[in-house]
């Protein structure tokens, strides 16, 4: 984000490269800033005769080099937008030749999304001479909660980690949709609004009572009763909660109690940071290990990798999802 930050301020001051090679899974910021580009370095009567917009799967790298060569008309610069480069990937080494002596009144901007090129070749050297090779990295789970409390705040917003860990789990790490999301959000509620699991449950559609973050509470603390409400809501709508994403996040749970168990200091910052998780959840895994020793967290992971293979049809064509993840549970709990 501060990289990000950073190249909008450059741009902003003028401070302009002739070629900004956006690349990466994240699509994200790529948009982000290829919109900034497209939006701030002309005015709007310049755009006219010196802005084009092209897309790769109707394009060459040839018909790139053709058209970043222009010279722009009554305008400082030109800009030159290419969206989805990801298509010519076969070819877009043959833009070396152009990166090499870029036109200097030439803003070139290839959006190159869901892939990267290779960094051992001269496209990716050269480009690091005479332009910006931007990026853009997916995050972490465990990072995406932070990003979305950042992305927030400048706005006038907070949220509460329960709230924003349930869009995590909802929406997985693809910032774009989660971002959609929280610009429905903003759009309803009032500035300096906290958003709340409440809310989530009612604009976006995810339970805050049924979900596979309280199912993990409910396992950790050994609420047994609240566990089986939790699976028998999952068994009565497989198409929203589906096995295999519990089976995941279940894993990884019990892979962090491991390493809890592991740690030689116990305190609840060196857990958070060791561990890579939200101060506030701490004490969820520290009675999660009260309940579960290590011979049992184990046990628990073994059982975990046989039914995430019998979530995926594997020897258990059968039987449905929810017979399965009632199993499941009766196997971790006792």
């Amino acid at each position: 984000m501060d990289e990000v930050k950073q190249l909008v301020t450059d741009i902003k001051n003028r401070n302009l490269k002739p070629i900004y090679f956006l690349m990466g899974e994240e699509s994200y910021y790529i948009d982000k800033i290829s919109d900034f580009i497209e939006d701030s370095i002309l005015t709007e009567e310049e755009r006219g005769f010196n802005q084009m917009v092209l897309y790769g799967r109707d394009i060459s790298v040839e018909d790139i080099i053709s058209n970043a060569k222009r010279y722009p008309m009554m305008a400082e610069y030109q800009v030159v937008i290419v969206k989805e480069a990801q298509d010519l990937s076969r070819t877009i080494e043959k833009l070396a030749s152009y990166a090499e002596n870029p036109q200097t009144t030439t803003v070139l901007v290839i959006n190159y999304k869901y892939k990267k090129i290779d960094k051992r070749k001269s496209l990716y050297k050269t480009l690091k001479k005479t332009g910006i090779v931007y990026e853009s990295k997916t995050l972490y789970e465990n990072q995406v909660a932070d990003w979305i409390r950042r992305v927030l705040s400048p706005k006038g917003y907070t949220i509460t980690p329960k709230a924003a860990q349930m869009l995590v789990e909802f929406l997985g790490t693809d910032l774009s949709k989660i971002n959609n999301e929280l610009e429905k959000l903003q759009i309803i509620l009032s500035k300096n609004s906290q958003i709340t699991p409440e809310v989530i449950e009612e604009n976006i559609g995810i339970s805050k009572d049924y979900n596979n973050f309280e199912l993990r509470k409910a396992i950790g603390s050994k609420n047994t009763v609240k566990a089986y409400k939790i699976v028998n809501y999952f068994a009565e709508n497989p198409k929203d909660n589906p096995m295999v994403v519990t089976v995941s996040l279940l894993f990884n749970f019990f892979s962090q109690l491991l390493h809890f168990h592991g740690l030689k200091d116990k305190s609840p910052r060196n857990v958070a940071t060791a561990l890579k998780i939200n101060p506030y959840f701490v004490n969820e895994y520290t009675e999660a290990a009260r309940n579960y020793p290590m011979r049992k967290v184990s046990a628990v992971v073994s059982t975990l990798r046989d039914f995430d293979v019998k979530s995926k049809g594997v020897g258990a064509n059968a039987v449905s999802q929810g017979d399965l993840l009632k199993e499941l549970l009766v196997r971790i709990l006792n």
